[in-house]
């Protein structure tokens, strides 16, 4: 799903970037059979350009969990803490799944600020990736 404001240059680029993957979760489009969403990182209430290097792919219940937050609190430290901005972050820096590939395991606090903000390991996102890994559809290689 992409905002009107976006022009399908810029979108199609945003996609190839991505893999059609989120760039917070990792959820492929394909697996989950949902369009993602073109997410600008800095929120365009906040003064966020749409421009290649504020949007990234997200899917649906990452970019509704993000809304248009940039901060989140380190459950460990209580920290307040920018999240994860993938223009500028390395995915497998601040996470990795954990040993059966189903969770996502923050490393680092905008890791787990992160994981926590966006509700990264739901019931139903963990079920869903315990049937990919089964078919050994998951996790992506990052």
């Amino acid at each position: 799903m992409t905002s009107p404001k976006i022009p399908r240059a810029l979108e199609h680029e945003v996609r190839e970037r991505a893999s059609g993957r989120c760039e917070y979760c990792q959820t492929p489009e394909l697996l989950s059979g949902q369009p993602a969403h073109i997410d600008h990182i800095r929120p365009r209430v906040r003064g966020g350009p749409t421009q290649a290097d504020n949007l990234c792919l997200a899917c649906a219940p990452c970019n509704s969990f993000k809304l248009d937050q940039t901060e989140a609190i380190d459950p460990d430290s209580g920290e307040a803490l920018a999240l994860f901005n993938p223009r500028q972050q390395q995915w497998q820096e601040h996470f990795v799944w954990d040993e059966s590939g189903t969770m996502i395991m923050g490393l680092t606090p905008t890791g787990r600020a992160t994981v926590m903000m966006l509700k990264m390991n739901r019931p139903l996102i963990v079920a869903a990736r315990a049937v990919w890994v089964s078919v050994n559809r998951h996790p992506p290689k990052v």
